[in-house]
């Protein structure tokens, strides 16, 4: 490896000599189960500080802030999110993920733990008037929360590529992509009891500013403790534990492996050689734009939603519980399915997936537009969606791995996440959903839904072959 690709303070660290023996195989399955937890929790903890913003968005309508606009503070998360997780990507190829993902972890959530700032420093209450600058912050500190957030799928990307072969890779990447289902899913519950347990404690007698303490102030200081606990589990690579590459430990060795795909890559060969002529990554990257329009669509729009329909937060906020928990078995269900049924195809398993995906945001449909919403029913419809969307998004990351290099896997993924957050999130789910919902009424954005999911597919039928 270059030697100077090993300076600064997130160069990885060099290899070491390679062990062998029972004692090596032993450490090797124990140190594999290790920083699969560190990459498990610590992507968990990173959802823990993301989408906070989604649950506070009803209690902001009270300081006279639209939609369209809370949308399109809701968005610069995503842009942010995107070109960081793409940008991200050909530095995390190059660091040791040990520091790189604790360290974004907690400048995530220091940056959310500001986000209070925009309402209880500029005094809104009081001061309707600065409610354009407070809109304008709000915008700043959510970009950065997204951007800080870009660090957490790179390194676990190359944790999954590094220590697990690619006939496995399918399967514990379905498991390991459940964390985000976990630290999703707790923003709900985390918003409600935690503006009960802690907003007396910041706030005194103003009730009305509760939900900033659940919202914001106590996910942020779970995130840093638990970025703490990462940094003792992570690793970076088996090599830079004395130990060989998984794929000669596990004697298995995918199509057209190299030892040079072991090494550190310039930034430019992995765009130029490996990333940007692969036409099957593209195809993925604009599919999984129309499938993170759905992902975030329904999620970051259900508490708005049901709170316009008359649901009172505190179901509103099991409801988002309810669709990332139930992504759970989904996802693990999708990854078995690719690898034990499809063989390691990753296309087909998308398609079926994406086809249940419609029929539930069709029942989810019926169910919003009754004249007195059935919660039951709601949250009926959002298991659904959320059993069969994460199958999808999980899958195109792993595909975008098998497409690639593994050094060059977390620029591969990248890319197919730029699209989902910059497009499919920031443009599609968060802005264009927002400003439609205002001006058109919830059904126009129904019909938008289901479009998605018809396009999702039509893009990814032209991946079938490859894979």
């Amino acid at each position: 490896m270059n030697n100077e690709l090993r300076k600064g303070f997130l160069a990885p660290p060099a290899f070491k000599a390679e062990e062998s023996g029972p004692a090596a195989d032993a450490k090797y399955r124990r140190l594999r189960l290790q920083v699969f937890a560190g990459a498990f929790i610590g992507y968990a903890a990173f959802y823990i500080v993301r989408k906070n913003f989604t649950m506070a968005i009803p209690m902001l309508e009270q300081f006279g802030i639209n939609k369209g606009e809370l949308g399109t503070v809701l968005g610069m998360n995503a842009v942010a999110y995107a070109l960081s997780k793409f940008l991200m990507g050909s530095i995390s190829d190059r660091s040791d993920v040990r520091k790189f993902l604790p360290l974004g972890l907690i400048l995530a959530a220091i940056t959310m733990a500001f986000m209070v700032v925009p309402i209880t420093g500029l005094d809104l209450i009081n001061h309707p008037e600065r409610t354009s600058f407070a809109i304008i912050l709000m915008g700043i500190l959510n970009f950065l929360v997204g951007w800080f957030n870009g660090m957490g799928w790179p390194p676990c990307g190359r944790v999954m590529t590094h220590w697990f072969s690619q006939k496995e890779r399918g399967t514990m990447m379905s498991i390991w992509n459940c964390a985000h289902n976990v630290g999703g899913g707790l923003v709900g519950p985390m918003a409600t009891y935690g503006a009960v347990w802690f907003g007396s404690w910041f706030y005194g007698t103003h009730q009305n500013l509760y939900f900033l303490a659940g919202t914001y102030l106590f996910p942020a200081a779970t995130a840093i403790l638990i970025a703490l606990l990462t940094y003792c589990l992570l690793r970076d690579t088996p090599q830079s534990c004395g130990l060989p590459s998984v794929e000669k430990w596990r004697n298995d060795y995918p199509e057209g492996y190299s030892e040079k795909a072991e090494e550190v890559l310039p930034v430019r060969d992995i765009f130029m050689k490996y990333v940007l002529p692969n036409k099957y990554l593209w195809f993925i990257a604009i599919s999984n734009a129309f499938i993170y329009m759905v992902r975030y669509g329904c999620l970051d729009w259900a508490p708005t939603l049901l709170s316009d329909k008359g649901v009172d937060l505190t179901s509103a906020g099991w409801a988002y519980f309810a669709y990332e928990y139930a992504a759970i078995p989904g996802t693990i269900i999708c990854g078995l399915i690719s690898d034990k049924i499809f063989q390691g195809r990753r296309a087909m398993p998308t398609i079926i997936f994406m086809l249940f995906v419609a029929l539930f945001i069709g029942l989810y449909w019926y169910a919003s537009s009754l004249e007195t919403p059935s919660i039951n029913l709601v949250i009926l419809s959002l298991i659904g969606i959320g059993f069969f969307i994460y199958g999808p998004v999980m899958l195109i990351g792993v595909q975008a791995l098998d497409l690639a290099p593994k050094n060059a896997a977390g620029t591969a993924a990248g890319l197919t996440g730029f699209f989902g957050y910059f497009f499919g999130t920031a443009i599609l789910a968060n802005s264009v959903i927002g400003y439609v919902a205002q001006s058109a009424g919830w059904n126009w954005t129904f019909i938008l839904l289901l479009a998605a999911c018809v396009l999702s597919i039509l893009f990814m039928l032209l991946t079938v072959k490859k894979g």
